[in-house]
């Protein structure tokens, strides 16, 4: 029988190795992308059950809401010139379905047998994460090692990053008042993914936001260890490696991660395996990347 060790680290769901502006990524926000409860009803309820356990053992957890990965399109673009663009599917789930079902040491039994990776996940909850690909003005590449104190992973290397917020953009739920039609809730959303990135890389390393080009969508790499998906952005950075590591000591998140490494290519590959699954495929998608720029 096939064990979790057996399998690779990582699955890449999308890969844009030429990269997307703004304008190149959409999103559809629909009520028709959120998970779908399990019919087994003990499993089911397994995820309040370890949602409790959870909060009493340390009461400042969180049950913030996240965007879930539901899926998306491809398409040939929409302007004059055909550039390539895709649509990103997101429902809406939250940090305590996400410890329910993708953290759960029964998470394999929320998945339903099938080729088709959204059917396939339509029982977890897959937030999906975001990380970043920052490159310096003298060409290295901006890893951290997370903290032995944070819930996942500590002690990993990973690359900046977190979670698009849909508070952020003043979505509670599905239902919309006002003037926020639903083109207008997809259009703010769609810029959310690109906005949180750069949050994510200000708060965690330190850099103004000033310094940072703008991000690059390179694709989608899922975690097979509890199939969690998180997106990838490139992002050019005007500073130099000694610079970055002079502001990383005054980062508002510091305290997720214990050291900044700014890494080459060779130094990065060495240091890819011990990543989370989803970075080891960041790191991936990003030499496909490289390699479709020297074409």
């Amino acid at each position: 029988m096939e064990t979790t060790e057996d399998l690779p680290a990582f699955k890449l769901l999308l890969s844009c190795p030429n990269g997307l502006s703004p304008p190149q990524v959409s999103v559809v926000f629909n009520q028709a992308y959120d998970r779908i409860p399990h019919p087994d009803t003990s499993l089911e309820n397994s995820i309040s059950e370890i949602w409790d356990s959870r909060v009493q053992q340390n009461p400042s957890l969180y049950n913030g809401l996240k965007f879930r990965y539901g899926g998306h399109t491809l398409g040939g673009g929409t302007d004059s010139s055909q550039k390539p663009d895709v649509c990103l599917h997101l429902g809406l789930t939250d940090y305590r379905t996400f410890v329910g079902t993708n953290l759960n040491p029964l998470w394999k039994r929320f998945l339903f047998p099938s080729e088709d990776d959204w059917k396939r996940c339509q029982h977890t909850s897959n937030p999906l994460g975001n990380g970043a690909i920052v490159e310096t003005s003298d060409k290295a590449i901006v890893v951290l090692q997370r903290s032995t104190n944070v819930g996942e992973f500590p002690g990993h290397f990973v690359f900046p990053g977190g979670h698009p917020e849909p508070q952020e953009v003043g979505i509670t739920s599905h239902h919309t008042h006002g003037e926020l039609t639903p083109q207008k809730v997809n259009s703010k959303v769609s810029q959310e993914m690109f906005d949180s990135i750069i949050r994510e890389v200000v708060e965690e390393i330190g850099v103004p936001a000033s310094t940072l080009g703008t991000p690059v969508f390179i694709g989608i790499s899922q975690r097979v260890l509890n199939v969690r998906p998180t997106a990838f952005f490139f992002i050019q950075c005007s500073l130099q490696s000694r610079e970055i590591q002079e502001l990383y000591s005054f980062a508002q998140d510091g305290y997720e991660s214990t050291h900044l490494y700014t890494m080459s290519m060779n130094n990065l590959a060495a240091t890819a395996s011990k990543m989370p699954g989803c970075h080891q495929g960041g790191f991936a998608l990003y030499k496909l990347m490289v390699d479709a720029s020297k074409k």
